[in-house]
């Protein structure tokens, strides 16, 4: 019998109906369409902008169309993980909200905030309760209301996010499909380029970092794009030598979608034809730790199984990494 790995069995999402136009935010900040898409990609992004919506919103509806979809009770789910920056609130973690709008009840879950890189982190995590046997059913959010942390008034920063949740189903697999590995990294020295200035214990909230703006995104492009570019290229094609993948091998290169040049970089250096590249930045934005599952909701009807796919993110810390796997299952 071959050794127990965690395959996605199914995938779903959510996004909110409004849709943010780069002409809107060109009316908000001195900006332009033409200027957005030729130095990030993006044409348009979903905005959550409902009364007391939250990103738990978002990832309860994601994880009651994918229990659905794979004829799956709430019951049955053993754990739940989200993975977010945009957390409903600083506790309790939103995934035992979303549990709790979902009816899931016999398990437990918590969230994991690594950046961009918090869906890739959290299916690391998640794969290892399932290869241990002890979990039978998991499932993995990625869901982000990052409106909530965009200030509106930066040029530099606002037209780059938007809100969104995708989530997965995983279970065991003895065929030799599922996640076959992962290479993750972390390196703290970049938490002056790219954080939230206040709102944690270093700065609690105060009428001082209200009027200061210190709650939204702060963000150094140029040392952001340089690291986004050299880390998650490098681990990609790392990732693609440890297990002799060839760019002929590879069916899909799922990339964190947080800006066109850094995807299209990735993708040059792993030497593959740019139809293998799963791209929706220009509808959808950088939805942070949605980016991935939106990609292989997506594109779910165009995946059959055994097809060999690399995802690869940067993010925040800065943490980065890519994940292997074999696709579980023919198109639905």
């Amino acid at each position: 019998m071959n050794k127990i790995k965690a395959a996605i069995t199914g995938v779903e999402a959510y996004l909110p109906p409004y849709v943010l136009t780069n002409e809107e935010i060109s009316k908000m900040v001195d900006t332009s369409d033409e200027w957005i898409m030729s130095r990030i990609g993006i044409k348009e992004r979903r905005i959550l902008r409902e009364e007391g919506l939250a990103t738990s919103d978002m990832g309860a509806e994601a994880v009651l169309k994918l229990l659905k979809k794979t004829n799956t009770l709430p019951e049955e789910i053993d754990l739940l993980i989200c993975a977010t920056v945009t957390p409903d609130m600083q506790f309790p973690a939103t995934a035992n909200v979303i549990s709790d709008k979902v009816g899931i009840k016999n398990a437990f879950s918590f969230d994991v905030n690594a950046g961009c890189s918090g869906f890739l982190f959290a299916l690391s995590v998640a794969t290892k309760y399932v290869e241990s046997g002890s979990h039978k059913k998991v499932i993995l959010v990625g869901a982000e209301k990052m409106s909530s942390i965009v200030d509106y008034t930066d040029r530099a920063t606002c037209p780059i996010f938007g809100d969104g949740a995708g989530a997965v189903l995983l279970e065991p697999d003895t065929s030799g499909n599922g996640i076959i590995d992962s290479i993750l990294h972390s390196d703290g020295v970049g938490r002056k380029h790219l954080h939230q200035k206040a709102g944690g214990s270093m700065r609690p909230s105060s009428l001082e970092t209200v009027n200061n703006r210190e709650h939204f995104i702060y963000q150094e492009g140029q040392p952001v794009f340089k690291w986004a570019v050299t880390c998650m290229a490098d681990v990609a094609v790392e990732m693609m030598e440890k297990h002799n993948i060839t760019p002929e091998d590879l069916s899909w290169l799922v990339p964190h979608q947080a800006n066109m040049r850094i995807i299209e970089a990735t993708a040059n250096r792993m030497k593959l034809d740019k139809s293998k590249v799963m791209i929706n930045i220009q509808r959808y934005g950088n939805t942070t730790a949605a980016t991935l599952p939106l990609c292989l909701w997506e594109w779910e009807k165009e995946l059959k199984k055994g097809d060999k796919i690399i995802l690869a993110a940067f993010g925040a810390g800065f943490t980065w990494g890519a994940t292997y796997l074999k696709w579980a299952y023919d198109p639905v």
